[in-house]
C-alpha cells in the first residue's frame, strides 16, 4: 500500500488501486484503473500514468503501453465538442474520407488534435453500428447521419452559434 507521496490523482483512484494491491495479480486490474482515471479527469495524463505505474508497482512503459494500445484511452484533453467522423465500411464507401478532410480543413486540425481555443476535437472513429445512415459523425452524444462534406462548414456554424462562440 502506498500512502507516503502525494498524488496527483483523487484519492477515490488511489484508494482504488490500493484496494487492488492487497489482490492477486494487481497489474491486472490496470485497463480498470486507467478507465476510472479517465473517467474523472477525461484524458490520461504523463503525471497520471507515472503516477499509477508507481502505485502498482509496475513500469511506466508498462503503464504507457496498454493506454497506447486501447484506441478508447486518450493522451490529451478533448476539446468542448468531440467529433468523432466514422470510418466504418459502409461510411467510408459513402465519403466519410471527405468529411474528415472537410472538418480537418475549417477546424484547421487533424485527426488526434483539439483546436486551440479547446472547442473541437476530431477523431475518426471505427464503425459505431448505425450504417443504414452512413456517413455519420457524431458530435458529443449527438449523431449526425447522411453527412455529405459541404455540410461540415454549418454544422460547425451551428454550434458555435449556440454556443455563441
Amino acid at each position: 500500500m502506498c500512502t507516503n507521496k502525494k498524488y496527483t490523482l483523487s484519492d477515490e483512484i488511489v484508494d482504488y488501486i490500493n484496494e487492488c494491491l492487497v489482490k492477486e495479480h494487481p497489474e491486472s486490474y490496470l485497463i480498470a484503473i486507467l478507465h476510472k482515471v479517465q473517467g474523472i479527469y477525461g484524458f490520461l495524463s504523463e503525471i497520471h500514468l507515472d503516477e499509477v505505474a508507481h502505485l502498482l508497482q509496475v513500469p511506466t512503459a508498462n503503464v504507457y503501453g496498454v493506454a497506447t494500445f486501447y484506441h478508447y484511452f486518450r493522451l490529451k484533453p478533448r476539446g468542448q465538442f468531440a467529433i468523432s467522423v466514422c470510418m466504418g465500411t459502409a461510411c467510408f464507401v459513402k465519403g466519410a474520407d471527405s468529411v474528415l478532410t472537410s472538418f480537418k480543413s475549417e477546424l484547421g486540425i487533424d485527426m488526434g488534435e483539439t483546436t486551440s481555443d479547446g472547442l473541437f476535437s476530431l477523431e475518426g472513429t471505427r464503425c459505431i453500428g448505425v450504417c443504414a445512415l452512413a456517413p455519420v459523425v457524431t458530435i458529443n452524444d449527438r449523431v449526425y447521419s447522411n453527412v455529405v462534406s459541404q455540410q461540415v462548414s454549418q454544422i460547425l456554424n451551428e454550434i458555435k452559434a449556440a454556443e455563441r462562440v
